[in-house]
């Protein structure tokens, strides 16, 4: 069976974002993971969007990265994904706020259960199971007009454009879904984005990720996989984010920034010297952090298991 990872069908921009592998027919190996986020940073640099532009960059080697959520925009963009398919009826408030408590509970509690961690990480993107590529990609568009746009952080946008004018690329790297993030690269006028990949069958969605949610580890590999590409010297590169979970990106570029960042991460970049920049206002920063990671979180969970329950009803 022929399986591609993601398609890009707007016109007017050339990309090279086609990725197409066989699957055998026996039954597929336990990944451990490791395994998983290699094979979900390596889905996400093969799946990336490269705007084919008249001018090619004049600094080939050099090159940025920012995280998405609380980085370039405010809050997480999984909340309005969700926000925008709920109000067209991919699934029930009951089901979502139901979802929510749990994912909510565990955190607040400190105790997961492995198979409960390893269920919603399988149905991550079940919501979209049997809806074709095209459709989500028509909702991206509409969801960023309507909760994203006024949302992008003014400041973060001021960073990225500073690198593209050197003549540098800029790739966004997220945990959201390759089709929104390269929607919210697209709009930006960044080079390209990185995001968690959806299999799908003939355009049509399977409801399964190849390999893991792009989080964590899985960024580092996304970049070390795009740097081999595209010919990039990791140490003459940038990335931003906001939370601590992204110290494996931030770690191997040459100039790592924090951008609104959380409690912990603003230690470790005090403590590396490494350079900080916070455009919230009206609350402290640490705190609204926390409020924003737990938020985000939370919402990622109940979006994961409020589909298993849609999955499992049809």
């Amino acid at each position: 069976m022929r399986r591609s990872f993601h398609t890009s069908r707007r016109c007017g921009r050339a990309r090279t974002s086609t990725l197409t592998v066989v699957t055998p027919p026996e039954k597929p190996r336990r990944l451990n993971l490791q395994q998983r986020s290699t094979l979900a940073g390596e889905a996400a640099a093969a799946a990336a969007e490269v705007e084919t532009a008249l001018v090619m960059p004049s600094d080939v080697s050099g090159a940025a990265f920012f995280d998405v959520d609380n980085t370039v925009m405010q809050g997480a963009s999984i909340f309005h994904l969700a926000r925008g398919l709920h109000r067209r009826k991919f699934f029930t408030t009951r089901e979502i706020l139901g979802a929510a408590w749990k994912q909510t509970y565990f955190r607040v509690v400190g105790v997961e259960d492995p198979e409960h961690v390893a269920d919603a990480r399988n149905s991550a993107l079940s919501f979209i199971a049997g809806h074709t590529v095209e459709e989500l990609e028509d909702i991206g568009e509409e969801v960023f007009d309507e909760g994203m746009q006024h949302r992008i952080w003014p400041g973060t946008r001021a960073l990225a454009q500073m690198h593209l004018d050197q003549g540098q690329r800029v790739w966004l790297v997220t945990a959201a879904p390759i089709e929104i993030a390269s929607i919210i690269a697209r709009r930006l006028g960044l080079t390209g984005a990185m995001g968690t990949v959806a299999e799908h069958v003939d355009g049509v969605y399977t409801g399964r990720l190849v390999g893991d949610l792009l989080h964590g580890p899985a960024k580092a590999e996304a970049i070390k996989a795009l740097a081999v590409r595209e010919g990039l010297d990791l140490s003459r590169c940038s990335a931003y984010s906001d939370s601590f979970n992204d110290l494996p990106m931030l770690s191997m570029v040459g100039e790592p920034i924090a951008i609104n960042p959380d409690a912990r991460l603003r230690a470790h970049a005090r403590a590396q010297g490494w350079r900080i920049r916070d455009y919230r206002t009206g609350r402290k920063a640490a705190r609204a952090g926390l409020v924003v990671a737990a938020a985000a979180g939370g919402l990622s969970g109940a979006v994961a298991a409020g589909a298993a329950v849609r999955a499992r009803r049809h």
